[in-house]
């Protein structure tokens, strides 16, 4: 994955269709780019200080919970922006030019290509612009950072395994095979490498099955569980099948100490 600064992305107006009457109000969650909580810029807690394996996994979510949460609500306001648009385009209502530069912006920022229909275009970003289950999010940083210890993830706020191709994107692998040109990701702060991390669950095609469950679950109103999104990440690990089983029995066995982080 390439190393990026996101950009910035505008909320200022929301519409909804009331009685045939296109109502224009201003958001009180104007998102001007994605949430920057500011301990997220700190560096990365010693999560090696606990001999206690609860207090340690207890310290690990309670650091990365925050982040997660602002990502997932800026994430249910992109999709109400997306609505808006979609509202306006039901209605053979015109874009204005700032609402235009916000479509293209999320058209660029999640893959959706090739695609010249607008009614197919907004489906299909309604479909991968969606919250992800902060169980699942936290399960899989512990994973792929040995809870928060790993160089990638206290060096680099790297806590998913994310690759870069651009030399000097990242950390060489001291395991690299001969011949291969991929970093791991470094990022500037938690909350540029967690909205990365979303937003390549959200819009990579290796992810496709994760995005096709989340939708499916949603259409039949079920509720969406980190555990049925897992299947969706047998593409995350060459392990495919093994990883999968390992994510859920961790997400089993971590409950009691997820359990108090989402409220």
């Amino acid at each position: 994955m390439k190393k990026f600064k996101p950009q910035a992305i505008s909320l200022a107006f929301v519409l909804a269709l009331i009685v045939g009457v296109f109502l224009i109000q201003s958001s009180k969650n104007t998102v001007n780019n994605f949430p920057y909580l500011e301990y997220g810029g700190e560096p990365v807690p010693d999560f090696n200080q606990y001999e206690r394996v609860q207090d340690k996994k207890r310290a690990f979510f309670n650091y990365l919970t925050p982040v997660i949460v602002a990502q997932n609500e800026y994430i249910s306001s992109v999709r109400t922006l997306i609505r808006a648009l979609q509202t306006l385009h039901l209605a053979d209502q015109s874009l204005t030019t700032r609402q235009q530069k916000e479509l293209d912006w999320l058209i660029t920022e999640y893959r959706v290509k090739d695609i010249e229909a607008p009614e197919e275009i907004f489906t299909k970003l309604l479909r991968r612009v969606d919250v992800i289950p902060a169980e699942l999010v936290l399960v899989q940083t512990a994973n792929e950072s040995a809870w928060g210890t790993s160089r990638f993830a206290q060096e680099g706020y790297n806590f998913f395994g994310i690759w870069c191709f651009d030399k000097g994107c990242g950390f060489v692998p001291t395991k690299r095979n001969e011949g291969a040109a991929h970093e791991v990701a470094k990022f500037d702060d938690l909350n540029e490498a967690m909205y990365a991390y979303m937003r390549n669950l959200n819009s990579h095609p290796a992810y496709t099955e994760l995005r096709a469950i989340r939708s499916a679950l949603k259409k039949s109103d079920k509720k969406v569980t980190a555990n049925a999104l897992a299947a969706g990440l047998i593409n995350y690990s060459e392990r495919r099948e093994a990883y999968i089983e390992e994510i859920r029995m961790m997400i089993r066995v971590n409950q009691k100490f997820m359990s108090s982080q989402e409220g």
